[in-house]
């Protein structure tokens, strides 16, 4: 019965990973800026102890890390910025080390640990590097791209129109996983430390390209969608964090083992992109706004 400590518990990684330590039997400290929050109090009716932690405030980090025996880290540089995500990184890194915890599971990117030159992907490097110059044991999950960010966001705003617009060209595969499978598979390296400490995987639940996801969401909402590939330049109006990440995808290419991943570890439940798809509520999502009179 292990007592792991959740940062995040309140978003996508961080929710799903608790969500399944739940479900497995372990105790689980919910780690949030806000205890009050309707997400907060869903995990708290799984049976969280939710606590108040903030990553600027290092005595709220070391009051919700002591007595824990593991971390589920994430850290993110969206709402902020890059240096703030490593800052925040390092200092909940640090408090890890100083509570002596028995295992650190990192959340960071697929092929963060390559020279990317991608800006968010360069700093969960950082935290990567922090992490294994402190001596703790650790593992790093590193996730390909998320298929949730499809149902939120431009990406939503599209297919409202009929269109997946998406900085790739049609025939390119990318790697992708949904939240719950990220939280799966960290819950797993959190029982099964001794397999996983020393290892950093990254980690996909299918490959597709831009097309096929095209057709895949088209076939679940019910609606035609066809692929428009946006011009790089247009996203590097908006954000050259994103562009060079995109340029990535399209240039290197986000390979993950994904056959491999699901022959090894068969427990993780692997959801395809058509599985993802047909889980979400396409006719509440895609619902025209109410009208302001």
């Amino acid at each position: 019965m292990l007592t792991v400590a959740v940062t995040g518990a309140t978003g996508a990684q961080g929710g799903a990973t608790a969500r399944a330590l739940l479900s497995s039997g372990h105790h689980v400290r919910a780690l949030t800026r806000h205890p009050d929050s309707p997400a907060a109090n869903a995990l708290h009716g799984l049976g969280a102890d939710v606590r108040h932690a903030d990553f600027d405030d290092r005595a709220s980090l070391d009051a919700a890390l002591a007595g824990a025996d593991s971390l589920f880290a994430v850290t993110t540089p969206f709402g902020t910025d890059t240096a703030t995500e490593t800052r925040q990184g390092k200092a909940l890194v640090d408090a890890a080390s100083t509570a002596g915890l028995g295992h650190v599971v990192l959340t960071s990117a697929a092929h963060a640990d390559r020279d990317t030159g991608v800006p968010h992907y360069e700093s969960k490097r950082l935290i990567e590097q922090h992490l294994l110059a402190t001596g703790l044991p650790w593992t790093v999950i590193a996730p390909a791209a998320f298929m949730d960010n499809y149902a939120s966001g431009w990406t939503l705003d599209g297919l409202c129109d009929g269109t997946f617009a998406w900085p790739m060209p049609a025939d390119r595969p990318l790697t992708l996983i949904p939240a719950d499978d990220i939280g799966a598979f960290a819950a797993l390296a959190l029982r099964r430390r001794d397999e996983f400490t020393g290892r950093r995987i990254d980690i996909a639940s299918d490959e597709r390209t831009p097309g096929q996801i095209a057709e895949i969401l088209a076939a679940a909402t019910g609606r035609p969608i066809a692929h428009q590939e946006v011009p790089l330049a247009y996203v590097r109006t908006r954000s050259a964090d994103l562009a060079a990440m995109f340029e990535y995808f399209t240039t290197s290419g986000l390979d993950v083992d994904v056959a491999g991943l699901h022959r090894d570890y068969p427990e993780v439940g692997w959801h395809s992109f058509t599985d993802w798809a047909v889980g979400q509520d396409w006719s509440a999502l895609l619902a025209p706004a109410p009208a302001h009179h």
